[in-house]
């Protein structure tokens, strides 16, 4: 892989790190520009997930407003997510992509919807609550939700972000900054987990695999600043018109 190519994929690394900060949506960028520089889709897919690490890293250290005073919180995330994210690994060493992959644009287009639905479902929630006099808890629904979309993570991963960010936008009180926040994180550590297996077991292509992480990581710790500054309603529907349209992407690869 020449110099040229390799400083393609740098600057698409800081469009995929400032994509996955701040709606989650990285291999909007960083998945075809590894195709685009000749890598077979598997070991793309690999590679990419790689990569990836470096927006994880980039994002925590800007979202360390966001951050502060979630400590017990990002311990169970990361639980979560490491678990999840070794199951989808294994799945994707062990079985054929084809069969899942055809869900793929459907499950981007469902967290694309809940993302826009937001408030209602989290005003139907609370309601709930208040009626039976409990408070609003993430519930059994949320911990599967977030367990599948760490598999889904591990495994695939393309939209994984948006999925969950709709996840933790419903089911946690917080402002979308601190949603996003924690997202980078949980993604991040499925990833993570998929990434160690990986780099010992499956063909890697380090040198694409570093040029992205280098330009994903400047990408990476510049989004959290962009979602700090945006007014919140306006960028969760452009966060989720986005995946909308990935989900369409993706649905037509399909065919």
């Amino acid at each position: 892989m020449d110099a040229a190519t390799l400083a393609l994929l740098a600057g698409a690394g800081v469009g995929a790190g400032l994509a996955a900060s701040i709606a989650g949506l990285a291999s909007l960028f960083s998945y075809p520009a590894l195709l685009g520089a000749g890598l077979p889709p598997l070991i793309a897919n690999m590679t990419n997930t790689v990569s990836m690490l470096a927006t994880t890293v980039g994002a925590a250290g800007g979202s360390r407003r966001e951050l502060r005073g979630q400590g017990r919180r990002l311990g169970w995330i990361v639980l979560g997510a490491v678990i999840g994210g070794s199951g989808g690994a294994a799945l994707l060493l062990t079985t054929p992509a084809e069969t899942f992959e055809l869900v793929v644009p459907w499950l981007i287009a469902l967290g694309s919807l809940l993302l826009l639905a937001r408030d209602r479902l989290r005003q139907a929630v609370e309601l709930r609550a208040m009626k039976l006099g409990t408070e609003h808890t993430p519930g059994k629904g949320f911990v599967t939700a977030f367990g599948a979309v760490t598999v889904y993570s591990g495994y695939f991963g393309a939209g994984s972000g948006i999925m969950m960010l709709a996840v933790l936008s419903v089911s946690l009180p917080d402002p979308l900054p601190v949603s996003n926040a924690l997202k980078n994180i949980a993604t991040g550590a499925a990833n993570a987990t998929a990434a160690v297996a990986f780099a010992v077991f499956a063909p890697v292509h380090w040198p694409a695999a570093a040029a992205l992480a280098a330009g994903s990581f400047v990408g990476a710790w510049l989004g959290p600043m962009v979602v700090r500054r945006l007014p919140e309603r306006p960028l969760r529907i452009a966060i989720a018109l986005a995946g909308l349209g990935l989900a369409a992407h993706l649905f037509v690869q399909a065919l």
